[in-house]
């Protein structure tokens, strides 16, 4: 099961309601039948029934058990208004994509741009711990921070409030209490290493994980591992995630980042297969003579080409919507390792949607003709472990649409597996607009599309541009949190000024390099990924026929 679906005709109010091909105006229906040809691929053949009886015994049953699930969840599934085209014609969903970039989204607090002087304190002292993981020397620092915390004031009043470097704490200290930091920032290396979390905060074992990967793992795998995962993304962006996630604990915002960087190099090899490799090898796996490598290419390509799960749009905060197709999962239509390879695509791929001061997506799952044989508990979990050990407050809103009355059984397992926090995120919906009919259809890999990537001379220049890049960032990273602890506003002001720089200069420096490390996909090939950090969430024809859909003159 992954990611993305079908639109409400009624729509809960965390969601971006999205009409398309069967638009409801003044008790009227406007249908394209040229989409109805598309649409034609991904509607279900209903099968036909032919005695009375069984029509009044499924009735019965569907509308009992859909009482009693709206008597059970009466609160997870609230009334929502019709939605219908504005007065003047106008598609509104159209309307949105085609000015989002004028929308007045508000950065959402504890982002860039919205700190407060406690939480851009968190975020030097999360620094300072990542680059000592990363190898990178900072002893020039420690100088400036011991003076800045011995001139701090004394007062209890004041050093309740002052955030100081709770980082150097001793070993199993909460960072959260600032009367247990300790000033000196001699010892970080061995307390790094004695950094645990309790048992009761540490639902995946990422711990174990954490000193697993300072033993298993060179600094500047780690490190490089960490500039991989940034992409087009902000570093402090990334660093913000995990510490919102870990409610501003260093400590444990540093164990779940190292364990993640574990996890994305030594179990999924996010970056260096997954991404890198993409669908092309999928599909020169599925032509291969080996079964075992024939299966792999065939699973994962499988899953693609069905539209298990897509990219979709927006919602009205401008959040990509994934949407996925429940009905159209079988647990032994692929294996386990081809459908989380599949999930980890998705969701990295998602990532490429993402654009300032948009942070999250919202998932769509479309239960439309849910059975028990499309419940599948393994991929659940994986998914709800990815974004809660792995991609932390990646996400914006969870709709489970058209969910049946047999999943409230099922929902009761599942929401005790859920972090209360990502629980929060999940609403019920019932109606939907029948938007299948502008998703396009697979496009299948083309010839040539990867050449770049077997360019490995400019592949390698990027590479080592990227790296320079980085490790100027990481200089003045040191010199952004010198000049803070010094208090000099001047210098503060302009090593800010150039970091920032620095930062845009490496996002752009992406979209350089990312036709000669990341196989095309879909998303490349329906031009909605268009590079330098442009996003088209609909091609050019399919808006055109669109267009033709509103003026009444499609086919």
């Amino acid at each position: 099961m992954r990611a993305c679906s079908i639109l409400s005709r009624r729509i809960h109010p965390s969601a971006f309601i999205s009409q398309r091909a069967q638009i409801v105006s003044d008790g009227s229906r406007f249908q394209s039948h040229s989409f109805a040809r598309l649409y034609s691929t991904y509607r279900p053949q209903q099968p036909r029934e032919t005695s009375s009886f069984w029509i009044a015994s499924t009735l019965l049953t569907i509308g009992g058990g859909a009482w009693i699930y709206q008597y059970l969840y009466p609160s997870e599934i609230p009334h929502q208004p019709q939605a219908r085209l504005p007065p003047n014609g106008q598609d509104p969903f159209l309307s949105v994509i085609d000015t989002l970039k004028t929308m007045p989204v508000e950065p959402a607090p504890g982002t860039i741009g919205t700190l407060t002087p406690e939480q851009e304190a968190k975020l030097r002292e999360f620094w300072i711990l990542a680059l000592k993981v990363f190898g990178v020397p900072i002893d020039s620092l420690e100088a400036d921070l011991n003076a800045s915390s011995e001139a701090a004031p004394s007062s209890p009043e004041k050093k309740s409030k002052r955030r100081g470097w709770g980082l150097f704490s001793r070993s199993g200290e909460d960072d959260g209490d600032d009367s247990k930091s300790v000033s000196s920032a001699s010892g970080v290396n061995s307390s790094i290493a004695a950094i645990s979390i309790a048992d009761g905060d540490d639902k995946y074992g990422q711990s174990k994980e954490f000193q697993q990967a300072l033993q298993d793992m060179k600094p500047e795998e780690i490190r490089t591992a960490f500039w991989n995962m940034v992409k087009h993304d902000h570093p402090d962006a990334l660093l913000l995630r995990f510490l919102r996630a870990r409610k501003w604990d260093v400590k444990k915002a540093l164990v779940m980042l190292v364990s993640t960087m574990r996890w994305r190099l030594q179990d999924m090899h996010v970056d260096d297969d997954i991404m890198a490799n993409g669908e092309a090898a999928a599909l020169k796996q599925s032509q291969s003579s080996d079964p075992a490598e024939k299966k792999r290419g065939e699973d994962f390509l499988f899953q693609l080409r069905m539209g298990k799960s897509f990219l979709h749009g927006v919602d009205k905060f401008g959040r990509p919507i994934c949407v996925v197709r429940v009905r159209l999962h079988k647990a032994n239509d692929q294996d386990v390792e081809s459908l989380e390879r599949f999930t980890v695509y998705t969701i990295e791929t998602a990532r490429l949607l993402l654009a300032p001061p948009v942070e999250t997506a919202t998932i769509i799952f479309d239960m439309t003709d849910f059975g028990m044989s499309n419940m599948d508990y393994a991929p659940v979990k994986f998914m709800i472990k990815c974004f809660e050990a792995n991609y932390p407050e990646s996400l914006g809103s969870v709709l489970i649409h058209k969910a049946p009355w047999l999943f409230s059984s099922i929902w009761s397992v599942i929401k005790g597996w859920l972090d209360p926090v990502v629980a929060a995120k999940i609403h019920f919906t019932k109606t939907r607009q029948d938007l299948e009919a502008i998703i396009p259809l697979y496009p299948e890999v083309e010839d040539g599309e990867n050449k770049l990537m077997e360019d490995t001379e400019t592949r390698d220049k990027l590479l080592a541009e990227r790296q320079e890049l980085a490790k100027e960032i990481q200089s003045t990273t040191i010199e952004w949190i010198g000049a803070a602890a010094k208090k000099d506003s001047g210098a503060l002001s302009a090593v800010e000024e150039k970091r920032a720089g620095l930062v845009e200069k490496l996002r752009k420096q992406y979209w350089e390099l990312d036709p000669y490390i990341r196989s095309r996909s879909l998303y490349d090939r329906l031009n909605i990924i268009q590079g330098h950090g442009k996003i088209e969430f609909y091609p050019a024809a399919v808006k055109a026929d669109m267009g033709k859909v509103r003026s009444g003159t499609a086919e």
